[in-house]
């Protein structure tokens, strides 16, 4: 064989037949292919943010003296001041409005970060006590049904038999 010819099965495989095509359908270029993914430079990674997200949301909590340095220098500022330092800091104008509320509510208690969530119900120190009575009242009274049923069959038992009950004396208790 000699150096520029090639083996008829192995042209086919290394430069594809052009198709015809059709209108709508591009011809091929009839050059190499490759399967191998595109390569990426390493400059461009870094460009990429990452697209997870995290599956529990956090949120910026701001230290007391933080927002007390942010409504100060706010103060000091007009308008455009304003929003400009909004923006560098990365603030909605609703937390100035929120922390100066809670400035007017008490300054250590209004700007100290609050826990989240509903409040705990503070729980009234008789109410495991009450419970407590009130399943007793509930069992007693069940208990008290069943001994009025299981009179009233031995008074109907002793009617059919014949028997005479002795009438029941009153306690000193009872009255």
């Amino acid at each position: 064989m000699r150096k520029g010819q090639v083996k008829a099965g192995v042209t086919e495989l290394v430069n594809p037949p052009r198709s015809g095509g059709e209108r709508s359908e591009p011809e091929r270029s009839g050059g190499l292919t490759s399967s191998a993914p595109p390569t990426v430079t390493p400059a461009v990674e870094a460009k990429v943010p990452d697209p997870e997200v995290n599956a529990k949301a956090t949120h910026r909590q701001f230290s007391a003296e933080y927002k007390r340095h942010m409504l100060k220098e706010t103060a000091s500022c007009d308008s455009g001041g304003i929003a400009a330092l909004l923006r560098r800091e990365g603030l909605y104008s609703s937390h100035l409005t929120a922390w100066r509320h809670q400035m007017k509510q008490g300054e250590i208690r209004g700007l100290e970060p609050h826990k989240r969530g509903r409040k705990a119900i503070p729980r009234n120190p008789l109410a495991a006590e009450n419970d407590r009575l009130q399943r007793e009242n509930r069992r007693m009274g069940n208990r008290l049904r069943q001994a009025e049923i299981i009179i009233d069959v031995q008074k109907k038992l002793c009617e059919i038999l014949g028997l005479t009950v002795p009438p029941i004396e009153p306690n000193e208790d009872d009255e």
